[in-house]
């Protein structure tokens, strides 16, 4: 047996299926149980975080409606993709191979794991601080090394071990949860007026302020309804309707309403926008564990799509395939590089280039799903991830996510204007999705597999053929 054939093996084994669909008869979780495993991303701290630093710099009220834009803009993608995906068997990954050619998607899975790798060191800080706020005698530097390392072996065996963390760990998240906001209630609260109405001196409803909440929100929307699919994919095939709500549209709701929405409550009340500070406040030893509980939650699943990512990206360009477990390591590694680098001081400039890549790698995933391959019909709506059926690049999907990822960078530059500063990731997903449809029609899908170009040719040949023998068979007057 060859190498490569005994690593399958080994992923087929693990279920992690980093470079292939997922074959229909492991396509055997019900939604809840995926449902259950996004949880772990919706019930993140980071997205108090977020709440908390949007309503102190922005506003309360812009800060809420930035959370019902965010809700509904990525509850749609996330829905799309997770749909896509769980018809497919394939994550964003493997499914941008088709679009992208082979090589060129390598470009959005390294783009994938350094937001994963990045989100992980986000949270890890949040929960660092946490636990110094409370042993402050205990260095930075040595939380950093030990709470980085714990989620590896947490993600030594796959899907099936995630789906178990997730499990028990969520009702001890939501009575960890009543607990904070019952005591907070009772605390007295550093705003007189109802945490809504608070905005800082010289800021409205409305204008720059609001459009910075917004960009903020598009840091993380893009990378929520990514996510899904590499989960969707394991849906059973009965439940891909109902399972591609749950697991796309649910957990938006919940982190950027629910999570979003107490960030903005705490941060108002105790005038604080760490929440690795400010739990530890209310609940003491109490508030450590929660945040403990939550972060370990969350980063399992970030150094998951991670490892995914970077597998599907070396093997893609460098045929270098280790186990999925290499990449897990590698990937707890850099976010503990990130973490003693101080990662969370670049929070706000992270979260909005963040945004203009990924909110524009989804926007020509759904485009080409929906348009290219649905409406139009240039090309056939299954998806295609092997390399010998490939080409290495596909223009209708790179040319479009270089063009808008680096118009919309200038334009978060402030190089565009005000407006398009502030509007750069919506700037750039919206020039994706047109130009992914303008790229597509120019090269009629001739670069989205070779054997739909094999296809073509024969289908003329035939058609050839038939005409030339109905001229031999038509009588001469």
């Amino acid at each position: 047996m060859s190498v490569d054939q005994t690593k399958g093996l080994q992923e087929k084994e693990q279920d992690d299926y980093s470079f292939d669909r997922v074959p229909v008869e492991k396509r055997n979780m019900g939604w809840f149980s995926v449902t259950n495993i996004t949880f772990g991303i919706a019930t993140a701290i980071f997205y108090f975080q977020t709440g908390s630093v949007m309503a102190l710099q922005y506003g309360a009220m812009n800060a809420i409606i930035s959370a019902i834009y965010a809700i509904v803009i990525a509850g749609v993608l996330g829905t799309v993709i997770a749909y896509l995906s769980a018809k497919s068997g394939m994550n964003v990954n493997l499914m941008s191979r088709q679009g992208f050619g082979y090589i060129g998607a390598s470009l959005t899975s390294l783009i994938y794991a350094s937001n994963f790798i990045m989100y992980c060191a986000f949270e890890g800080m949040i929960l660092v601080s946490a636990v110094h706020a409370f042993f402050p005698s205990i260095p930075l530097w040595i939380l950093i090394i030990v709470f980085g390392s714990i989620v590896i072996p947490l993600n030594w065996f796959g899907i099936k071990q995630l789906d178990k963390l997730q499990k028990w760990s969520l009702p001890i998240f939501f009575m960890f949860l009543i607990a904070i906001i019952i005591v907070a209630a009772n605390m007295p609260s550093g705003y007189n007026g109802n945490f809504w109405s608070y905005m800082p001196e010289g800021v409205q409803i409305g204008g720059t302020a609001l459009l910075l909440c917004i960009g903020m929100q598009h840091g993380i929307m893009g990378l929520t309804a990514l996510i899904a699919s590499d989960y969707a994919r394991f849906l059973k095939p009965k439940d891909i309707k109902l399972g591609s709500i749950m697991i796309g549209f649910i957990p938006q709701v919940f982190c950027f309403g629910v999570m979003g929405l107490l960030g903005i409550w705490f941060g108002v009340r105790l005038g604080e926008s760490n929440p690795g500070i400010y739990i530890v406040t209310i609940l003491g030893l109490g508030g450590v564990l929660f945040t403990m509980l939550t972060q370990l939650r969350i980063n399992v699943t970030n150094i998951y799509s991670a490892s995914l990512s970077l597998s599907n990206f070396f093997e893609n360009v460098f045929r270098f395939k280790p186990d999925r477990r290499f990449w897990v390591v590698v990937s707890g590694v850099v976010s503990i590089i990130l973490m003693l680098g101080g990662i969370l001081d670049y929070l706000g400039s992270a979260m909005t280039f963040q945004g203009v890549l990924l909110m524009a790698w989804a926007a020509i995933l759904v485009t080409d799903a929906l348009v290219v391959k649905k409406l139009l019909k240039i090309v056939p709506q299954d998806y295609e991830a092997r390399q010998e059926k490939l080409y290495k690049w596909n223009p209708a999907g790179v040319a479009p996510l270089i063009i808008a990822s680096v118009l919309g960078t200038i334009a978060a530059l402030g190089f565009m204007g005000t407006f398009l500063q502030n509007t750069a990731t919506f700037f750039a997903a919206l020039l994706a999705s047109v130009l992914t449809i303008v790229v597509a029609v120019y090269t009629k899908g001739k670069y989205y597999s070779k054997e739909s170009v094999e296809t073509n040719v024969k289908q003329k040949l035939e058609k050839e053929r038939k005409r030339s023998t109905i001229s031999r068979e038509l009588p001469v007057d």
